[in-house]
C-alpha cells in the first residue's frame, strides 16, 4: 500500500497556467507535458523519495522530480504525498513550508 498523492490548491493552479501557456503554441504538447506531470507524480505514491531533495528548502520532507522542463515540489509525509509545486526549472522558487 503505497501513500496517498494529494495535489495543493498552488499546485493545481501552476499546472493550469503551464496548460494553458504551452496550449499557446500547442494544444497537443499541453496535454503531453500535463499528462507525463500526472503519471510521473501518481508514481511517488509508491516510491515517495525518488525525488532529490529541493535545495532551496533543505528539508528532507521537501522533494523534487523533474518532468520534461519542469520541477514537481512535493512534501512527503507520513501516509500521503503533498504536490506543492510546478515551476519551471529556470524559475525561482518560493514557497512556505
Amino acid at each position: 500500500m503505497g501513500h496517498r498523492v494529494i495535489w495543493s490548491d498552488d499546485a493545481v493552479e501552476d499546472l493550469q497556467q503551464i496548460s494553458d501557456y504551452i496550449a499557446r503554441d500547442s494544444g497537443h504538447y499541453a496535454r503531453v507535458v500535463v499528462r507525463r506531470i500526472l503519471e510521473r507524480t501518481q508514481s511517488l505514491s509508491r516510491y515517495p523519495r525518488i525525488g532529490h531533495v529541493v535545495p532551496e528548502v533543505d528539508d528532507e520532507a521537501f522533494r523534487e522530480i523533474l518532468v520534461h522542463s519542469y520541477r514537481v515540489i512535493y512534501r512527503v509525509e507520513r501516509d500521503r504525498i503533498i504536490i506543492e509545486a510546478v515551476a519551471h526549472g529556470k524559475q525561482d522558487l518560493h514557497f512556505d513550508n
